[in-house]
Parts: structure tokens; C-alpha cells; sequence
């Protein structure tokens, strides 16, 4: 059984930038195919849920099925189809300050895991607790999960989310669930 992936990129990250690409790599481990969504010339300010249903609508209905959304910052408003469609997904530092993104994470049926880290602004961890149990919170991590220090810290950083990933798709039998 093939299981398809969607990859949803920040505003200034892509979805080759690390956060997003070994995410997705623990899926492709899996078996998964990996599709990478790259917006539409330059989003607008502020881009959001309605903004990232018109790019993301078109390929879900292409994939059909119930692909797992792997989604960075502004990819993030994609809740709102995730929680419609009941897909699974894994949130990259989600804009927990949105109410909209919220809302729709709220909605959601299908088991989803929140990375993000303390000394992102648009993390809270409250908030991500009480959404989900499946919650990976970095100490002193920025809105690119990078840490104070030498960069070999940040590094560090990103194994424990490979991992993480890793556990989260244990935990919810992915890619069978």
C-alpha cells in the first residue's frame, strides 16, 4: 500500500529547507511518495486559511485518499482541510497564534503532531497541549527550531524531530492508519 504525503512550505522556507524535507523523508522510509506543494508566485500579507485552500485544494483532489499534510508556518492554515477531509498531519511550528488555525486544529479528528519551539512567538504550548497529546516542544527554539549556541545544537534539534516524526507514526500505526 502506498501512502501519499503532502509537503506544505512556510512563506520563506521551501519545502527543501530541513524542517520539512527529513520530515518527510521518515515518511518516504515508510514507503510514502512525497509531494511538494511550493506556493503560487508570492503569498499575500497576511496569507492565510483561504489563501492556502486555493493552492492546496487543487493537488488533494488530484491525490484523493487521506494523505498526511506535513505542514511548515503558513502551511499550518492548512488545518482547516485537514480537519475536513480527516487527514492526518504533522505541523511544523503551527501558527498557534492564529485564532483560525486554532479553530481548525480543534476541528480535527485525525491524530496530528505539534513541533514547536518556546522561544517561537507563534507557539504555545498550552494551547498545543490541550489540541493534542502527540506534542514535540523544543526549550529556547526559535520559529526555525534553531537554538542558542553553536549550530551543532540546532542540528541536534533536528534529529530529536526526525525522531519524534518517527514515534508519532509508531504511536498512530501510520502509514496503516
Amino acid at each position: 500500500m502506498t501512502s501519499d504525503v503532502v509537503v506544505l512550505p512556510g512563506r520563506r522556507a521551501g519545502t527543501w529547507s530541513p524542517l520539512p524535507l527529513y520530515t518527510s523523508r521518515v515518511a518516504e522510509e515508510r514507503g510514502a511518495t512525497v509531494h511538494r506543494h511550493e506556493w503560487g508566485g508570492h503569498a499575500p500579507e497576511p496569507a492565510g486559511v483561504e489563501y492556502v485552500r486555493g493552492e492546496v485544494t487543487p493537488l488533494l483532489d488530484e491525490l484523493g485518499g487521506r494523505p498526511l499534510l506535513i505542514g511548515k508556518s503558513l502551511g499550518t492554515n492548512a488545518a482547516a482541510l485537514a480537519a475536513e477531509r480527516d487527514l492526518p498531519a504533522i505541523w511544523l511550528t503551527p501558527l498557534l497564534h492564529l485564532r483560525p488555525v486554532v479553530a481548525a486544529l480543534d476541528r480535527a479528528t485525525a491524530p496530528f503532531l505539534l513541533i514547536g519551539g518556546t522561544a517561537d512567538g507563534s507557539w504555545d504550548a498550552a494551547v498545543a497541549r490541550r489540541l493534542t497529546p502527540h506534542v514535540f516542544e523544543v526549550v529556547g527554539a526559535d520559529h526555525a527550531l534553531s537554538v542558542p549556541g553553536p549550530v551543532a545544537a540546532s542540528i541536534a534539534v533536528l534529529v530529536r524531530v526526525v525522531q519524534a516524526v518517527g514515534e508519532f507514526f509508531d504511536e498512530i500505526d501510520w502509514p496503516r492508519f
